[in-house]
């Protein structure tokens, strides 16, 4: 499924392109190259890349292509990818999520984002310049050859190439495989099941009632198979999901897998071995392609497909035209987007267990930092360790992100040898992480201090937090998109000139992805519905300074209005309390702060009995001491059990004297 495209008459745009668009550098530091120096300057973060840029030009050469595009993901374009898939960090060094690589026979450059700039001027060697407009038609007027191309990327650049004589052509091998010759193999098999035979009935249900009438659904994205099957793999870091495609009609169901790797219990449980509606034929992983343009030379079928996550090599077999219908996401993503109600209550459950390992480490952390023996490698080690402690514990659902001072600054931050930062008390301090569990995946951001914040700190981290609110406690009606809210969390930014450069939310999965498509807060992203689970998390970074963020996942749930029935609201099932220090209580509203008391009692009613279950008395107290109301203007009852402490103690006191 390898596609590579090449140009025959592009070579003076892609030097054009590659030797301009310089404007804007990134101040350069100690840790970041300086390839203007002479001798150029490289830290140690940055790769060597010479032999793999000279051995895969010996490979364009060989097959006449000028230039050639590396994307950041594999063929199902997959967020998280195998080890074996990182052909961006094997050629340029850089280890960033997002990015697209174009290698030309004397140039090398790397496009990503504001958020990446700074980690790719560290890992990235002097064959590779840097550029910052990441626009598929500025990438276009460089050239392009890209192994696993979206639709819609793909689409753009057709549209751009109209005006020329150029074009794009397919060729079916992997250029960087054929020079990646220590590229790690597929893992071992871990595959589980579970029943699957109602799924495909529902979804078959969907295809009949759709008024286009397909006969073949395609599934291309990893989630989509193991949602759909009840299976769970070990083939992607942090993700439970295994290489496979499948094509689902009517009456038959394909399963395409590394057949060395099924057992005979998966053959039974799949009933592999019948012919039937409810029969999987399970097929090689490699014969997808064979075997899709198989079935669309049958007559009058049409096979379905979501763009997002269909790549073109695929997209490309499904001709002509009529036989192809199209949707952003396939009926099994949008599906799997709304949790039933037992879905609901296990996830949520999850989340208990996953906020006493997170208050575990908030607790150890606030006494080990001041003695001055923690950094950020030891304290993301040590929330892991902490979850690995819980009940069905399945590992981190992604990379922790562990970040002091200037470092959080870096919004995607992720620690290493070199760039590992010692905590202390004069800093903020901000940790992502998430965990995987059997019966839920979880994702988590606090930002602490444990010395004195500066005004400028506790004001930012209040207005962050009144954003993370305002979105929680909005009403609105079943069908709102999630982009048409978004601007709820950073209005109190925007009040003072504040922002951030990252989405607000994303959707989470039952023992899936950290990041689960179709829910959220971007444009792409489909309209809210009961059942829902999505991320809430503004935050801002301040350069080389500190960085803020607070997030926590809710689902969306029914609320009863005074005057309509058909409205929603989030409810919080993230259960771990903020840093009290930093919170400003004069600038929230009567509103916000009522809110903010009412999760923490719901804190203290949900994993208070866990942590007594558990045996964990000291957790509890600390939970409890950073639980405590906060004072509602105009509310004796709100006032806080310390308070009303101190006010019993002056009464007594009085009443003595008198």
């Amino acid at each position: 499924l390898s596609h590579l495209y090449h140009f025959s008459k592009v070579f003076y745009l892609c030097v054009h392109a590659i030797s301009g668009n310089t404007d804007g550098a990134v101040a350069r530091e100690s840790t970041e190259r300086n390839c203007s120096s002479t001798p150029p300057y490289l830290p140690s973060t940055a790769v060597n890349t010479s032999l793999q840029l000279e051995e895969l030009r010996v490979q364009m050469r060989g097959m006449n292509i000028s230039a050639y595009i590396i994307p950041a993901t594999d063929a199902h374009l997959s967020e998280y990818i195998a080890p074996r898939d990182a052909r961006l960090a094997f050629m340029t060094g850089f280890t960033g999520s997002a990015g697209t690589a174009v290698v030309t026979l004397n140039k090398a450059a790397l496009w990503t984002d504001s958020r990446y700039w700074v980690q790719a001027e560290r890992q990235m060697d002097c064959n590779w310049e840097l550029e910052k407009d990441g626009r598929s038609a500025h990438i276009l007027l460089t050239c392009y050859d890209n192994t696993f191309p979206p639709l819609e990327t793909q689409e753009d650049y057709n549209i751009n190439l109209e005006s020329s004589d150029r074009s794009l052509k397919s060729i079916t091998e992997n250029l960087v495989d054929k020079v990646w010759k220590e590229r790690p193999s597929v893992p071992p098999d871990s595959l589980t099941q579970r029943t699957w035979q109602e799924k495909v009935e529902h979804i078959r249900t969907q295809m009949g009632d759709s008024p286009y009438k397909p006969t073949g659904l395609l599934l291309s994205a990893l989630d989509e198979t193991a949602w759909l099957f009840n299976m769970r793999g070990n083939d992607i870091p942090y993700n439970p999901f295994f290489y496979s495609y499948t094509l689902l009609t009517m009456d038959e169901i394909w399963l395409f897998l590394h057949m060395e790797r099924v057992t005979e219990e998966l053959k039974v449980y799949l009933n592999a071995s019948c012919e039937g509606a409810l029969c999987v034929q399970l097929k090689g992983y490699d014969t997808i392609l064979d075997h899709l343009k198989n079935y669309v030379t049958r007559p009058g079928v049409k096979v379905w497909i979501g763009t997002e996550y269909t790549n073109y090599a695929l997209y490309e077999v499904i001709t002509p035209q009529d036989k192809l219908l199209t949707s952003s996401y396939s009926p099994v993503l949008t599906t799997k987007a709304v949790k039933d109600e037992t879905e609901q209550q296990i996830l949520r459950d999850a989340h208990v267990r996953d906020a006493v390992a997170v208050i575990q480490f908030l607790m150890w952390l606030e006494k080990t930092v001041p003695e001055g023996n923690q950094t950020e490698l030891t304290a993301a080690e040590y929330v892991d360790k902490c979850r690995s402690k819980q009940k069905d514990s399945r590992g981190p659902s992604f990379g922790t992100i562990s970040a002091s001072g200037p470092n959080a600054a870096l919004a995607h931050y992720s620690p290493s040898k070199e760039t590992n930062r010692r905590l202390t008390v004069d800093e903020m301090y901000l940790v992502d992480s998430g965990g995987q569990y059997l019966d839920g995946t979880t994702d988590i951001t606090r930002t602490v201090h444990w010395g004195k914040p500066t005004e400028m700190q506790k004001e930012a981290f209040t207005r962050v937090l009144m954003g993370n609110i305002e979105i929680s406690r909005t009403i609105f009606p079943s069908g709102t998109r999630g982009v048409n809210m978004e601007m709820l969390g950073r209005r109190a930014l925007w009040e003072v000139g504040l922002n951030y450069g990252h989405g607000t939310g994303h959707g989470v999965g039952n023992y899936f992805g950290v990041h689960e498509w179709p829910v959220g807060f971007q444009s792409n992203n489909i309209p809210f519905r009961a059942g829902m689970f999505t991320s809430i998390e503004p935050g801002y970074y301040k350069e080389n300074d500190f960085g803020i963020r607070i997030e926590d996942v809710a689902v969306v749930v029914p609320v009863q209005t005074k005057y309509g029935n058909n409205y929603l609201t989030f409810d919080t099932v993230s259960l771990v309390p903020y840093d009290r220090k930093l919170i400003d209580t004069s600038l929230l509203s009567s509103e916000q702060l009522h809110f903010l008391n009412k999760y923490y009692e719901t804190i203290r009613s949900m994993v208070g009995p866990e942590l007594d279950n558990q045996g964990l008395r000291e957790e509890k107290d600390w939970m409890l001491r950073n639980t405590e109301p906060f004072a509602e203007i105009g509310s004796s009852a709100s006032v806080s059990s310390s308070s009303l402490t101190l006010i019993a103690l002056a009464v007594a006191l009085l009443h003595n004297i008198v």
